[in-house]
């Protein structure tokens, strides 16, 4: 594994500015106001070649450890096990404060090599600064300033001695080890988003997943605002091969109108990113609230990015007249999102770990549906089955000529379709396609995009 790097500080220090720095993308949420940060986030970061896994955490707070600002330090506390260094960041406008020094005893009390950078150190006002932050005992600070860019070659001197040789030796072991054979290496881990209403349980389920409270979970509703990518082994139960994943937790995302302060705004646009870049989403339903339309909303945006979908619904030890819901929700889903029909709908509970090995395996299957590519002797086949059993209309007597087909693409399967007079046919039609071609050629609930287009074929007479 790659050294991992943990930064670490009180509120609005710049913690996540640095971080998307260091790994070259916005990917942290980034905003004036304090405690942004709730859930520690991994990304790939590179200085100089030197390769390393950066870790943005939870600003430092004194509170009550019942509270959300102390649950959120417990799991800063936490995310120091394991660490190679910590980059321990201050702010050199504002000067020490308290907790600064607090951060620093509870520090030196650690075994974890420290790299104090002093933030925000462009101009003359972050002098006094820099050297206050000599008495927090850790050496010469690190002048920098994530935003701008200074500074980052000090930084590459400071953590090269500390983690420069381990680094090394996970590059050339990978240079020497070369690419690995199997289905899994060709398509990567399974890239699988939850999403969902607040409170529906996300982060529960995937801390449950991983055995482990390594997201931020409580009563309160919203509590998760970055979306957290995490890599994670998934044990098949049924062979006991072992599965690569990354699951990503977000937002939750409300109604539009009521997302009103800027912040929900940017952690519901980041939620929106990370359906793009899965491959299969997971709708969490709250039982105990049944399917709303937000829900669909969800899907049906989900849907429309190509994504696959499949809709757990958790909290089910706890559901009332459970057969009732369960056909209730299967239905609702049917007639609310025409686009696709069969949707898997699963029941589980975080809580107890009921069903979500179920989740995985069939993530994996509808990934595949989803990749997969039809020979075109087979799809043409079926597309003349097609035609003969459901001729397209002749509007006004002039026959609509579809001529052949052929796939285009995958994740999502994509087709065209060439003929003439292509413009009259009705959509009725084209949903007919679409749903043989899922009904027919094992592309089940995944969504399936199907284009017209006139061309000239050089088979036709």
């Amino acid at each position: 594994m790659k050294p991992q790097v943990i930064i670490i500080g009180r509120p609005n220090v710049g913690k996540s500015t640095l971080f998307n720095r260091l790994v070259g993308k916005k990917l942290a949420l980034v905003d004036d106001q304090p405690g942004v940060t709730r859930d520690r986030r991994m990304g790939d970061a590179e200085l100089a070649n030197l390769q390393f896994t950066i870790v943005d955490t939870a600003g430092w707070e004194d509170e009550d450890p019942d509270t959300l600002p102390g649950r959120m330090r417990a799991q800063t506390e936490v995310s120091l096990e394991g660490a190679d260094v910590a980059l321990f960041v201050v702010d050199a406008r504002n000067g020490l404060t308290p907790l600064d020094e607090e951060i620093g005893r509870w520090l030196r009390s650690q075994s974890v090599p420290v790299v104090l950078v002093a933030n925000k150190a462009e101009g003359k006002q972050g002098e006094a600064g820099i050297f206050e932050a000599y008495s927090l005992g850790f050496g010469e600070p690190v002048p920098l300033s994530a935003e701008h860019g200074e500074g980052v070659a000090d930084l590459f001197d400071a953590l090269y001695p500390i983690i420069g040789e381990k680094a090394d030796a996970v590059r050339d072991g990978k240079k020497s080890a070369g690419e690995e054979d199997g289905e899994d290496t060709l398509l990567g881990p399974l890239k699988l988003a939850i999403v969902g209403r607040p409170n529906a349980g996300k982060s529960t389920l995937i801390n449950r997943l991983l055995g482990e409270d390594r997201l931020l979970t409580g009563p309160e509703a919203g509590i998760t605002r970055d979306s957290i990518a995490i890599d994670w082994q998934w044990t098949d139960p049924r062979s006991g091969e072992r599965r690569d994943v990354r699951l990503i937790d977000t937002a939750g995302m409300r109604k539009k109108a009521k997302v009103v302060e800027k912040l929900e705004r940017l952690s519901v646009a980041d939620a929106r990113r990370a359906v793009d870049f899965a491959e299969v989403v997971v709708l969490l339903l709250d039982a105990t609230q049944g399917l709303e339309h937000q829900d669909l909303k969800i899907a049906a945006m989900a849907l429309e990015e190509g994504r696959a979908l499949i809709v757990a619904i958790n909290k089910w030890d706890v559901a009332e007249n459970a057969s009732y819901l369960f056909n209730g929700i299967k239905a609702a889903l049917d007639d609310g999102l025409a686009q696709v029909r069969g949707l898997p709908v699963l029941a589980v509970s975080a809580r107890t770990g009921k069903g979500l090995d179920t989740i995985i395996g069939a993530a994996f299957e509808i990934r595949e549906s989803w990749s997969k590519r039809v020979p075109t002797a087979a799809l043409n086949r079926w597309f003349d089955d097609a035609l003969e059993a459901n001729p397209p209309p002749a509007p006004k007597g002039k026959r609509i000529k579809l001529r052949y087909i052929t796939q285009v693409g995958t994740r999502p399967p994509r087709f065209v379709v060439f003929g003439t007079r292509l413009d009259a046919l009705p959509t009725s039609y084209e949903r007919y396609l679409v749903n043989g071609i899922r009904d027919s050629l094992g592309f089940d609930a995944v969504p399936v995009r199907v284009t017209l287009k006139s061309s000239k074929n050089p088979y036709a007479p």
